[in-house]
């Protein structure tokens, strides 16, 4: 172990109460005992704490919004600096990597006759996945590419995670004895009543990577993209010498303005309506995206893209932040008159995302935006169907997606029981 760990792990208090853990952690990971290990050098009893709520630590470890989740709730944090719980999180994950230390699967056998189908392999499918083989269960998951992860391989740039990390946690979690057929995309060659004859359980956690639009004049034309379908198929226009207007203040907004940077853009802006304190991208993320020579126009809001055929400019108009009666946060509210006009070649839409259009044809009852309605238990309109993570409207970051998928699994180990 070396000098720096050793300092973070002794830096942690072991609180009792555990409010990183049970307040700020997502997957209520038990993080003081996992850090306890740590001092006393006792790194697979660390790894296998962890293993008992996540499958994930490498990747947590790097990508989640620590200082908004656990590290927000560290009690070091009231007075100074708090314990930098994702870094010690992702050393003992890289540590299980680099020894083959497995997660360990339990000693009695008894549902392997239960056989649940997973259509998709992203955080959502392959936590429910690990959790429900440990107990051996007979689990398949359906993915529609080449490769698992979703957006832990097509999603976040490898500058902010990793490849080799994500394969391989994939490869200890597939070792657990799970099955995967790649090319399967529900809807066209995956048919839902095929799973539905051959599987006792069905769990949905394919995601939500359409992007959202704005609904203004000029998103039609030529060099106007999604972000997320950007990220997805890194099928990038030529952005050499471009200026390229990035419009969100999430993660997405900051890995879509960071990638297109690399990719040669000259002068990268990203619009946000709101506040800098009021961003929910990683403040880390937004340090990064401005020490690149990113640019960010805070309480600024798109209102219409100008060209003929393609983007040639946009037309902005400032905002003010305005308490309005029922809201928990101040709301951007146009300045009339302040309007303007900068130059732009290309516009990314970063705005949020939504399901695709073929969750409408799966027979399933949705919810008013269109993701796919769950009960207390995770289940959908259909009793043998699951479904968490994006694709239901979750909380859409990797850690409560994951928490849906390890929920999801218990819901079914519970009705297996029962």
């Amino acid at each position: 172990m070396n000098q720096e760990i050793k300092q973070m792990s002794e830096y942690c208090l072991n609180c009792k109460l555990k409010p990183c853990s049970l307040k700020g952690c997502p997957l209520n990971n038990n993080i003081p005992e996992f850090i306890k290990y740590i001092k006393e050098e006792k790194f697979q009893e660390a790894f296998e704490t962890l293993s008992n709520t996540t499958v994930l630590s490498s990747i947590c470890g790097r990508i989640c919004p620590h200082k908004k989740q656990c590290e927000g709730s560290c009690v070091r944090g009231i007075k100074g600096k708090a314990v930098n719980i994702g870094e010690l999180e992702a050393f003992i994950g890289d540590y299980a990597i680099e020894n083959n230390l497995k997660i360990l699967k339990e000693k009695a056998n008894l549902k392997q006759t239960i056989k649940v189908a997973i259509v998709g392999g992203g955080p959502a499918g392959l936590t429910c996945g690990a959790f429900l083989a440990k107990q051996g269960v007979k689990v398949t998951i359906y993915e529609r590419y080449e490769f698992l992860g979703g957006l832990l391989m097509y999603g976040i740039p490898n500058f902010r995670l990793s490849k080799d990390i994500v394969q391989n946690t994939i490869n200890k979690i597939l070792d657990l004895g799970i099955e995967v057929k790649y090319n399967q995309k529900l809807g066209e060659n995956l048919k839902l009543d095929f799973l539905e004859k051959n599987y006792d359980y069905v769990v949905l956690t394919f995601g939500a990577n359409v992007s959202t639009k704005m609904g203004i004049q000029g998103e039609k034309l030529n060099g106007v993209y999604g972000g997320n379908e950007l990220l997805e198929k890194r099928n990038y226009p030529n952005f050499d010498g471009k200026t390229v207007i990035v419009n969100g203040g999430g993660n997405v907004a900051m890995d879509t303005a960071r990638t297109v940077k690399r990719l040669g853009a000259q002068n990268v802006k990203i619009v946000y309506r709101r506040a800098k304190e009021q961003m929910p991208a990683e403040e880390k993320e937004v340090l990064e995206a401005e020490k690149e020579g990113i640019e960010i126009l805070f309480q600024n809001n798109i209102v219409k893209i100008n060209g003929t055929e393609k983007v040639e400019n946009i037309e902005l108009i400032k905002t003010e932040l305005v308490k309005k009666e029922g809201d928990t946060r101040l709301s951007p509210v146009n300045i009339e008159g302040s309007n303007y006009n900068i130059k732009a070649d290309y516009v990314i839409m970063a705005l949020g995302s939504k399901t695709d259009e073929f969750v409408k044809e799966l027979g399933l009852e949705l919810d008013k935006k269109e993701n796919i309605n769950i009960n207390e238990k995770y289940k959908t309109s259909n009793p043998k169907i699951f479904a968490g993570g994006d694709v239901r409207g979750g909380m859409k970051t990797v850690a409560w997606a994951a928490r849906d998928g390890r929920n999801i699994a218990e819901e079914i180990l519970n009705e297996i029981s029962n």
